[in-house]
């Protein structure tokens, strides 16, 4: 049994790693120092800021027919008076500030709305990505929200 002859590295591309790792490892260094870095000084922000001011809820949605009305009446009354609410569809009118840019943090470029985060003092944000639950709630099957919903309000409430 032979195999296919791997095929050979060309001189082009040699020369193109030679030249580019020396200049992507510091590159790398620094993006694994800095990015816990940022985390913790966003976690410092919102202990110093929110958590002194009795805020302990991000909770960010948009204006989807999937969600929309579960959201305005299941989740945002009972969420503690103190919570931060963002509407992702008015997102071209939010100045900057600490709670866009903890959304930012913590939601990432997929599945981040809707998302609660928790804040506790002293420990890390709690992040709940909402949306899959309501993909599965939105073809009958509301088991995963129902989880969901019951563990991020018992952990607001701890």
């Amino acid at each position: 049994m032979t195999g296919k002859p791997k095929p050979k590295m060309r001189l082009r591309d040699k020369i193109l790693i030679v030249v580019l790792v020396p200049f992507l490892i510091p590159i790398a260094l620094c993006m694994l120092i800095a990015l816990p870095i940022a985390s913790l000084l966003v976690h410092l922000s919102i202990w110093s800021f929110w958590n002194t001011r009795g805020v302990r809820c991000l909770f960010v949605h948009s204006n989807s027919p999937v969600w929309q009305d579960h959201i305005e009446k299941e989740i945002l009354p009972r969420l503690p008076k103190r919570s931060i609410v963002l509407n992702w569809s008015e997102r071209k009118k939010w100045r900057p500030s600490l709670a866009a840019m903890v959304f930012h943090h913590f939601g990432g470029y997929r599945d981040f709305n809707p998302l609660g985060v928790v804040i506790k003092p002293f420990r890390r944000a709690k992040v709940f990505r909402f949306h899959e639950a309501f993909a599965e709630y939105k073809h009958g099957k509301p088991e995963m929200l129902a989880k969901m919903e019951s563990d991020f309000f018992s952990t607001l409430s701890k």
